[in-house]
């Protein structure tokens, strides 16, 4: 089963393929997504679906609070898993 994480404190120049090969170093990234408001503007938040618990929580003790372009990322679980990103 897959886990939803949480993304936050990103800088404006991240990018979805960005995120993918910073947490792709845990496992395999299902989907990422970085939120956005209606103009298309970051929202510096997203979130990153790992296809295992394991790869889940090996990127959150690792990316937790880790530089990202002069940034100090959050990272964690999601509340909820229910969210499906398209």
């Amino acid at each position: 089963m897959s886990t939803l994480l949480h993304v936050g404190n990103l800088p404006i120049s991240a990018t979805e393929e960005m995120l993918t090969a910073k947490f792709g170093q845990f496992g395999s990234v299902v989907s990422a997504r970085i939120t956005r408001d209606a103009a298309g503007r970051s929202l510096r938040a997203g979130f990153v679906e790992m296809s295992t618990a394991a790869g889940a929580t090996a990127a959150v003790e690792r990316l937790n609070l880790a530089d990202f372009d002069g940034r100090l990322m959050s990272v964690y679980k999601a509340i909820t898993s229910a969210l499906r990103l398209p």
